[in-house]
């Protein structure tokens, strides 16, 4: 019977059964996934070692950071059209060989310089992975199951930033910063020959793949121009904005005018082409177009939530980075627990009101977190952490199984790369927002509680009063006594100046994740049927 085999790209016949072709493909694909996102966040603790080590300056250091960003964001909407013009399964593969061997020449850089431009090209052969990871789990799980391959791939790239920090702080501390890269070498490596052995692409893929070929291959250069000086020039405007004073700098006025225009010819050139390097007609499909929206601020609220946390019991509490980790890891855990739950539950209810609860969630514990003081106690920052976690697990699986059932099978591939898109420059977008807040902020509030240390003040007298005496029993009296008191006194309005900063943050992120709820109503519940294959043949 013509339904009793499959046939593969490689002409291999594989025998039917998809539930246990894609419980073997999917943990494979989930941990190529990991490594790379992994990456994003790992190196961000070691900046000063790496620093240190290279003779570097910290802020030279930061383009350590940025070159894999902007390398990343340029490949990734472009992975969708690279997986069907060479074959998804020969550029997933390739992009983990390419990415294991520069993450060995990361590790191995004699310089900075060199370091820079061996992670540009890590960013670079990386950025396939994770839309094509999806992309092939979506492809690989029959319908019922495809729930539970978005929640193995969420298990990675959400489970990812929120353990990269600790992780590359025990790594850096245990074992030296050059490892934060050399570990992907040995995972990347293993994983390999179980990806040629398990992994086949899809028959209507393979059939476009080969039309392509027929046809002769032709790069858009036009396209590919636009997009990798505008993703590029905004990424860089995103990651360096705030060292360089934002538009006051005359660089981020040049990088933002570049960025729009060439973003904007971009849409033009890309939408009257015939075989677009990004299908921008599937934001024509209302649901699509509000999932991606959803998944920007899902990246949003995640990447900053991941960055200010760390920094707030770091910096205001004086958490060690092995406390902070402790502090953020039952929140990867939970993530870790509920995702296969909200995995079954995708199938049984509707999208919407999954992806409510978790903006709902997250909304009233970010504002919760707005209620910090430097008083408040590990265990309720960490249950209040593992409360945020709670809901990003109901936005992750939800938001893409809607937007992929809304498009069809034969668009998974450059579906993943939007989507993948979306979710990183919103964190890019998320990291950048949050920071300027934090530093503006602190500020502004630094200026209004100044304003009330007036010589007048009685209370101001009765503080400098008990600092002088207390000073005066430990040996320092006298006029230095009082210059020591007002030093004391400077540190203290920084400290809550900064706190009330990180509130204003906090509060800023959980109004804007309850504002989002009523677009969630956009999405459109009832399933399109799918053409192409049947998602269960692989």
């Amino acid at each position: 019977m013509a339904s009793a085999t499959t046939h593969s790209v490689e002409g291999t016949v594989s025998q039917p059964g998809a539930i246990p072709s894609f419980w073997a493909i999917a943990p494979v694909v989930a941990v190529a996934a990991f490594m790379e996102v992994l990456d994003l966040s790992i190196a961000n603790v070691a900046l000063l070692h790496i620093a240190g080590s290279l003779s570097a300056s910290q802020d030279q250091a930061t383009w350590v950071l940025t070159a894999y960003t902007v390398t990343n964001a340029i490949i990734l909407p472009l992975s969708g059209w690279l997986a069907t013009t060479l074959g998804r399964k020969r550029y997933f593969m390739g992009s983990i060989g390419t990415f294991s061997l520069a993450s060995l020449l990361c590790g191995l850089a004699p310089g900075l310089g060199a370091l820079i431009f061996f992670r540009a090209l890590q960013g670079l052969v990386g950025g396939g992975l994770q839309p094509n990871a999806q992309a092939i789990l979506s492809d690989a799980a029959p319908p019922e199951k495809r729930g539970m391959a978005f929640a193995l791939y969420g298990m990675a790239v959400v489970l990812a930033p929120a353990i990269g920090p600790t992780l590359g702080g025990w790594i850096t501390d245990h074992m030296g910063w050059r490892w934060v890269f050399l570990i992907n070498v040995p995972v990347g490596f293993l994983i390999l020959p179980f990806v040629k052995a398990l992994v086949r692409d899809p028959p209507h893929l393979v059939q476009e793949t080969t039309a392509r070929r027929v046809r002769g291959i032709k790069l858009d250069y036009i396209g590919f121009g636009l997009i990798a000086l505008g993703l590029g020039s905004l990424q860089i405007v995103l990651d360096r904005g705030q060292q360089n004073d934002w538009f006051a700098s005359n660089l981020i006025l040049v990088l933002t005018a570049l960025a729009g225009i060439t973003l904007i010819g971009f849409v033009i050139w890309e939408w009257t082409r015939s075989d677009p390097i990004v299908d921008l007609h599937l934001f024509k499909n209302q649901t699509f177009a509000v999932a991606n929206l959803l998944m920007f601020m899902l990246g949003f609220v995640l990447l900053a939530t991941t960055v200010l946390l760390p920094l707030y019991v770091q910096s205001l509490m004086g958490y060690t980075p092995v406390q902070a980790g402790l502090m953020l890891s039952p929140g990867g855990l939970v993530i870790l627990f509920l995702m296969p739950l909200v995995g079954q539950l995708v199938s049984r209810t509707d999208a919407r009101w999954l992806i409510s609860t978790g903006f709902l969630v997250i909304g009233v514990a970010m504002l919760l977190m707005s209620r910090f003081n430097t008083e408040t106690g590990f265990q309720t920052i960490m249950w209040t952490r593992v409360f945020q976690a709670s809901g990003m697990a109901f936005l992750f699986i939800p938001i893409n199984t809607i937007a992929f059932t809304a498009i069809d099978t034969v668009q998974s591939s450059n579906a993943s790369a939007i989507i993948n898109m979306s979710r990183n420059i919103g964190g890019s977008f998320g990291i950048s927002i949050a920071v300027t807040i934090l530093i503006r902020e602190a500020q502004i509030h630094q200026n209004r509680l100044i304003g009330h240390v007036r010589a007048t003040n009685p209370a101001l007298h009765a503080y400098l009063a008990t600092v002088r005496n207390h000073l005066a029993v430990v040996g320092h009296g006298g006029f230095a006594a009082t210059h020591v008191a007002m030093g004391y006194l400077y540190r203290t309005v920084v400290k809550q100046a900064t706190m009330l900063a990180y509130i204003d943050d906090f509060r800023f992120l959980g109004v804007a994740s309850i504002l989002l709820i009523p677009a969630v109503f956009f999405l459109r519940s009832r399933k399109k049927p799918r053409t192409g294959i049947p998602s269960g043949m692989h």
